[in-house]
C-alpha cells in the first residue's frame, strides 16, 4: 500500500503504539478484570452490525466497572453512525463495528470524521488481522483497533487501558462485607479484618460503616467521633477529600474510622449518588477500604455491594441463612461475571445444643468448596465487644486471631502459609491460599 497524506480526522489520535504486536497481545489478552479500574463517567455510543457485537456491548454496559458510563448500542454501522452525528453531538467514546474491506472503511471514517467533535475517542471492532491495516488506523486517528470475535473482558480492557493512565496513583481496593441475616456477625468479621489488614499486613485501612442507625464500628473499635457519615450525608454537596479526611477518626497509626452516628433522626432512604462519590473518595484515601454494609436491601446498598472489588458474605449455619446465601450469590455471580466469587464465612458454628447445618454441607449445598468457617466462642467475642477491643488485641484469643489474619490475607492477595508443625490452622489456611 503506498503511503497517502493522512488528513486531519478530528479524532483523538492516541501515539502510545510503536510496537504493534506488544500493544495488541496485551490488548486481546485476558485479564483478570478484578484488577481493572473503573471508567470514568463518560458517555458511549456503539454503532453494531451483527448480534454477537450488540451482544458484546450489553454485557459491557452491565459490568461494574462501567457503572459511570453512559452506554447506548444501536445496529448500524459507520454510515448509520455519521448520518445520526450530523444532527448529535458526538460522546465521549464510539465503538463502531466494521465489518467492510480496508478502502471502503477508509472512506467511511474519513466521512464520520467530519461531524465528529474533538476529542471523540473511536474504537474500531474489525474483521481484519492486519498490522499495516491497524498501524495506519491508529496513524489516522483510531484510538484502538479490535479483532472480532472480542470477549465483553478483553473489550473492558481495552476501554479502561484507554482512560486510566497507567502512571496514575492506583485506585484503593473496596470489600463489601454483608450478612446473610442481621446478627449473623458480619460487622464483627469486616472490623476485625480490617484491625488485621492494618496492623499485620502494614496497610492504611479505612472501615466505613454504612449502617447510619444502628452501625456497631464506634462500639467495637471504642471510638466516639464527633463527626460522622450522616454528617457527610447531609454536607453531600460540600464533600470532598478535604471533608472526609475530616470526618475520619484515628484508630491506629492505619487504620481510619468512618462510623454511624447510631442515631434513629432519618431513614435510610439516601441518594446512591452520594455513595459513589463517598467511596471514590474513599478509594484516593487509602489502598484497601472495609464496606460494613447494613442487612438492607435498598438501591443504593445494592450497588455498593455489587460495585465492590471484593465481596465477604456472612451466614450463620441455619436453613434460613442458607436460603438468603443462595438468593445472595445467585444475584452476585449474575452481576458479577468477570469477578472473583464471593467470598463465604460461616460464622459462629459449634453453639451448644443448638440444631445446625454443619459447615461442610452448609457450603456443599452453594456448590462452594472455599469457605471460612468461625467456630462459636461467647468468651472471647463477648469481652471484645464489651472491651472495645478487636480478637488480635486480646490475650488468650491468639488461634482465633490467626483465623481473621488468613482471612485478611487472602482477600488482599498477601496470604503466606507457613509450615506449622501439629498446626490446626493448616487446613485454613490451605484452604485460602490465593487462587488467582
Amino acid at each position: 500500500m503506498s503511503e497517502q497524506p493522512i488528513p486531519d480526522t478530528g479524532f483523538e489520535i492516541n501515539s502510545d503504539y510503536e510496537a504493534f504486536e506488544e500493544e495488541f497481545a496485551s490488548a486481546a489478552a485476558s485479564e483478570d478484570l478484578a484488577e481493572i479500574r473503573p471508567l470514568p463517567r463518560i458517555s458511549m455510543q456503539a454503532f453494531c452490525t451483527s448480534p454477537d457485537i450488540l451482544n458484546v456491548i450489553d454485557s459491557v454496559a452491565h459490568d461494574r466497572r462501567l457503572a459511570r458510563v453512559h452506554v447506548k448500542a444501536v445496529s448500524g454501522g459507520i454510515p448509520a453512525a455519521t448520518e445520526f452525528f450530523y444532527e448529535a453531538p458526538t460522546p465521549n467514546l464510539i465503538i463502531l463495528e466494521a465489518p467492510q474491506n480496508y478502502e471502503q472503511l477508509i472512506e467511511e471514517l474519513d466521512e464520520l470524521a467530519n461531524v465528529c467533535d474533538a476529542g471523540t475517542k473511536v474504537v474500531l471492532i474489525g474483521h481484519v488481522n492486519d498490522v499495516h491495516v491497524y498501524r495506519d488506523l491508529v496513524r489516522r486517528g483510531v484510538s484502538e483497533y479490535v479483532v472480532a470475535p472480542v470477549a465483553a473482558n478483553d473489550l473492558i480492557t481495552v476501554l479502561s487501558e484507554l482512560y486510566n493512565d497507567p502512571q496514575a496513583e492506583p485506585l484503593g481496593r473496596t470489600i463489601a462485607f454483608i450478612g446473610a441475616k442481621g446478627g449473623v456477625g458480619s460487622s464483627t468479621i469486616a472490623h476485625n479484618i480490617g484491625w488485621s489488614i492494618s496492623h499485620h499486613q502494614v496497610q492504611d485501612v479505612i472501615v466505613a460503616d454504612f449502617d447510619v442507625p444502628f452501625g456497631t464500628a464506634g462500639l467495637d473499635f471504642n471510638q466516639d467521633p464527633p463527626q460522622t457519615i450522616a454528617d457527610a450525608i447531609k454536607a453531600a454537596d460540600r464533600l470532598d477529600d478535604q471533608y472526609l479526611e475530616r470526618i475520619l477518626s484515628k484508630c491506629g497509626e492505619r487504620l481510619s474510622l468512618l462510623s454511624a452516628p447510631a442515631v434513629l433522626d432519618q431513614t435510610t432512604d439516601f441518594d446512591g449518588e452520594f455513595f459513589n462519590h463517598m467511596v471514590e473518595l474513599l478509594q484516593q484515601s487509602a489502598p484497601y477500604t472495609v464496606l460494613d454494609l447494613p442487612h438492607l436491601w435498598t438501591e443504593w446498598n445494592k450497588q455498593l455491594l455489587l460495585s465492590a472489588d471484593d465481596i465477604v458474605v456472612t451466614a450463620q449455619p441455619d436453613l434460613a441463612n442458607l436460603r438468603n446465601v443462595k438468593n445472595l450469590l445467585d444475584l452476585i455471580n449474575q452481576e458479577r461475571s468477570g469477578d472473583r466469587p464471593p467470598h463465604l464465612v460461616i460464622n459462629q458454628t459449634g453453639v451448644q445444643k443448638r440444631p445446625e447445618i454443619k459447615a461442610k454441607d452448609f457450603a456443599g449445598a452453594l456448590d462452594y468448596e472455599n469457605f471460612a468457617e468461625i467456630p462459636f466462642d461467647a468468651s472471647i467475642f463477648g469481652m471484645a465487644a464489651n472491651n472495645g477491643q478487636m480478637i488480635g488485641e486480646m490475650s488468650g484469643a491468639k488461634k482465633m486471631a490467626e483465623v481473621f489474619d488468613a482471612l485478611a490475607g487472602n482477600l488482599t492477595g498477601r496470604l503466606e502459609v507457613q509450615k506449622q508443625s501439629k498446626s490446626l490452622l493448616g487446613p485454613l489456611l490451605e484452604r485460602f491460599k490465593k487462587t488467582k
